[in-house]
């Protein structure tokens, strides 16, 4: 019974001073409301990586140039890798039994020009293989055949994004842009995907033979003097797992490269589940940054209850000395100022929470180009917010709640 009255009085206590009440409450919501939503993009993120990388499918390997003096990831990296992969390469790999489809990519940045009109693009040179690979459906046109690789014809497949820029309602296939004082003629436009997880558009691509593009647009050497290849993925073939494909890859490319028994790989061989599991280490340690960043203004909220709750016993001294004269204990005075400070803070918590729901909710409804990030607000995260408003409520009630517990009954009645 006595909770009910404690509970009561502490009602009446907060009521009695709305704004300041309010006001209290307010670093609460703000924080708790903050640490919710900054969680919550961090674990949408995370989520949209990992069904970027199940939508590519559990088949795919890609192999890099590395530089094995370079320590982890950097040794991927463009300013660090050495140039190390060739055409012959590709189609070294593509003879393996293990291996149903090899696609060998070079990538760089360009401003694609048609008439009066152009457009910014990322230019891959690839071959057919690019289009089944990467999943791309053809809105318009043809994909790039084997023959074109062949003769290393001036063509180009665009993105979506890109064949509205430069031929808006002007039918594309059959056009001719210009890329790098060059002329190409359009073949193909691939179907509308929107935005990756990691932020660049699918529908800014645009695909010419990387024989082409090696020979008139961007010409990279290895040391040997061999055109160089950015990437090669491929679809390892079905019966064979990832492990036995990237044995069979290692041991053909360091016989190629005549790498000793007891030197590094000059490449690298990834699987989408270790490109994954970096990637969510990385999201990881976003999602727990931005909770920390969050978490200044929980903080702040502590310091603004501890303050209003010392001003609370300060006003409060007459009666707290009343109430311990006609018999009130310590630990009751005790409990009375912890439950006050309680309530302040999970009623900051349950706004902040229901607040942080509602535009994580309205985030999650955002189109960005037929992207939508995913604001997850798990269990989890809810639990976590109401036992921490709990916490935080407890521990900044605690050292008010005992200095008005150790009030002298007769100093706190002849008080002011």
């Amino acid at each position: 019974m006595k909770i009910i009255v404690f509970f009561g009085i502490a009602v009446q206590s907060l009521l009695a001073s709305k704004l300041r009440s309010g006001l209290t409450m307010l670093g609460m919501i703000i924080g708790v409301g903050a640490v919710i939503i900054l969680m919550s993009v961090g674990a949408g993120l995370q989520n949209m990586i990992t069904s970027t990388f199940e939508g590519l499918g559990t088949n795919l390997l890609f192999v890099q140039p590395s530089n094995p003096e370079a320590p982890g990831l950097a040794a991927m990296a463009p300013g660090y890798a050495t140039a190390s992969i060739t055409m012959d390469d590709a189609d070294a790999i593509e003879r393996l039994r293990s291996v149903e489809a090899v696609v060998p990519t070079n990538e760089n940045f360009v401003r694609i020009i048609a008439g009066n009109e152009d457009s910014s693009a990322v230019i891959h040179g690839s071959g057919p293989a690019y289009q089944s690979v990467y999943g791309f459906d053809m809105s318009d046109g043809q994909f790039i055949s084997e023959i074109n690789l062949a003769r290393r014809d001036m063509v180009v497949v665009l993105g979506s994004k890109v064949a509205e820029e430069l031929f808006e309602n002007v039918e594309s296939v059959g056009q001719r842009v210009k890329i790098r004082d060059k002329r190409f003629t359009v073949v193909g436009v691939m179907a509308p995907r929107g935005l990756s997880s990691f932020g660049f558009s699918w529908d800014d691509i645009t695909v010419t033979p990387i024989t082409t593009y090696q020979a008139r647009l961007f010409s990279q050497k290895t040391p040997s003097g061999d055109d160089a290849v950015q990437q090669i993925t491929l679809r390892v073939a079905a019966g064979f797992s990832l492990d036995e494909a990237t044995e069979e890859i290692k041991t053909v490319l360091r016989k190629r490269h005549r790498i000793a028994d007891d030197a590094e790989d000059d490449f690298s061989v990834i699987s989408p589940e270790q490109l994954l599991g970096t990637f969510e280490i990385i999201t990881l340690a976003l999602t727990v940054f931005l909770g920390l960043i969050g978490s200044i203004s929980l903080l702040v909220g502590s310091i603004g209850i501890m303050n209003i709750m010392l001003v609370s016993v300060t006003e409060r001294t007459r009666e707290i000395g009343l109430r311990k004269a006609i018999g009130a204990k310590r630990r009751d005075i005790l409990v009375q100022f912890l439950l006050e400070a309680a309530m302040l803070s999970l009623s900051g918590g349950a706004i902040g929470l229901t607040g942080a729901w509602l535009i994580a909710w309205g985030i999650s409804q955002v189109d960005l180009g037929g992207f939508t990030l995913s604001a997850v607000v798990s269990p989890f995260i809810v639990l976590a917010a109401i036992l921490v408003s709990v916490f935080i409520g407890l521990a900044s009630g605690i050292y008010p709640a005992m200095r008005a517990a150790r009030l002298n009954p007769i100093d706190a009645l002849h008080y002011g």
